[in-house]
């Protein structure tokens, strides 16, 4: 088997796993077993569980935003997260709480920000306008904070609201204010 095969069927098996019992019951034995691996091919690849989650995660993210991570197209990568989060309720909110919150917002926070640096700088190079990197990667800060605070809390909130809502209000907020901010940065710095 291939490395990202036996990811793939450890993941899978984890996957499976917490359909029956809450993750902080799981064991990498019951993981083992049913990815049909040793423990120790589990080790050869993760150093623990949390390691595998964030992998599983990571890997989906990736997935989710690849080809959407323009200042026109965003909305489409990010409403796949969110579509993604909504696909595998059970999974993400047994990760949320039952793993450290940190590992899921940084999951989102790294997701997030590779997204609007791209948006950010396409903008940039869109306007013809000179910024420090260091205001780019303010603005995209800031987004990435506010964005990552939404899906935080939609999840906290069964995920009731509609997300294509959620995607349609963040966009209004962020097409204009970009642009703002990138010329504001631009004129302070000369």
């Amino acid at each position: 088997m291939s490395s990202n095969t036996t990811k793939n069927a450890i993941s899978m098996a984890l996957r499976e796993l917490v359909k029956e019992k809450p993750l902080n019951r799981i064991t990498i034995g019951e993981i083992a077993d049913r990815a049909s691996i040793n423990r120790q091919t589990f080790y050869y690849h993760f150093q623990d569980i949390i390691d595998l989650v964030r992998w599983m995660l990571s890997t989906e993210a990736g997935r989710q935003i690849e080809g959407n991570r323009t200042y026109d197209t965003w909305q489409k990568g990010y409403l796949a997260v969110f579509r993604t989060i909504e696909s595998d309720r059970q999974f993400i909110l047994n990760i949320y709480h039952h793993i450290p919150r940190q590992y899921l917002m940084d999951y989102l926070y790294s997701v997030t920000m590779n997204l609007l640096l791209d948006v950010v700088r396409e903008k940039t190079r869109d306007l013809g306008v000179r910024v420090r990197e260091e205001d780019i990667d303010f603005i995209a800060n800031f987004f990435k904070y506010s964005l990552v605070g939404i899906v935080l809390d939609w999840i906290d909130h069964d995920m009731e609201e509609d997300a294509g809502k959620i995607v349609s209000r963040l966009d209004s907020i962020i097409h204009g204010t970009i642009e703002k901010a990138l010329s504001n940065a631009a004129k302070k710095r000369f």
